[in-house]
């Protein structure tokens, strides 16, 4: 049994949760977000409370993320998510045009990456980028996709890392 799954999910004022066709929308003051109802999995709705409960124990598995899932879209339409990252190196910055964020990292050439819709870029002084959205998914990977585009490297600590992230430091050559 998933304990994480048997979690009553509380409803807030001013969010309302419905359930059509196996598609869960979830409406509040920053936004709508929805999200397909996992196979095996039923939904119920008393007293501004969410509980989920499985059909067979073949679907156990999706127990637990569902209630996961539904408690990130009731946080995210209520507070927001939000990811920092900053960028380590001489010369690299971020820069944000519109709906494009172009990424200065050490290369012949600056990286141009499409801002998805729903996420709000924020740069701080060029080595300090802000990702805010009501999806924690897509938020997620799009900070993911801006990583990758540099990672942190051991020996000098360069490269793209999130605010949060602690890189291990190696010492490198010695001379004998």
């Amino acid at each position: 049994m998933s304990r994480i799954g048997n979690r009553i999910i509380m409803i807030p004022e001013g969010v309302t949760v419905e359930e059509n066709d196996g598609v869960i929308t979830v409406k509040g003051p920053k936004g709508t977000l929805e999200k397909t109802l996992l196979r095996g999995v039923k939904y119920n709705v008393k007293d501004n409370e969410i509980t989920l409960t499985i059909e067979n124990e073949k679907d156990a598995a999706m127990h637990g993320t569902m209630n996961a899932l539904l408690q990130n879209m009731i946080i995210g339409v209520t507070k927001g998510y939000s990811r920092g990252l900053e960028i380590v190196g001489v010369g690299y910055r971020f820069n944000v045009q519109g709906s494009k964020l172009i990424i200065n990292a050490g290369y012949s050439h600056p990286v141009s990456l499409t801002i998805p819709e729903g996420i709000k870029a924020e740069v701080k002084d060029n080595t300090q980028l802000t990702l805010s959205g009501i999806d924690k998914e897509l938020l997620g990977e799009f900070a993911a996709q801006v990583r990758k585009v540099r990672k942190p490297e051991p020996y000098k600590g360069k490269g793209i890392r999130y605010s949060d992230e602690h890189i291990r430091r190696k010492e490198g050559k010695k001379a004998a």
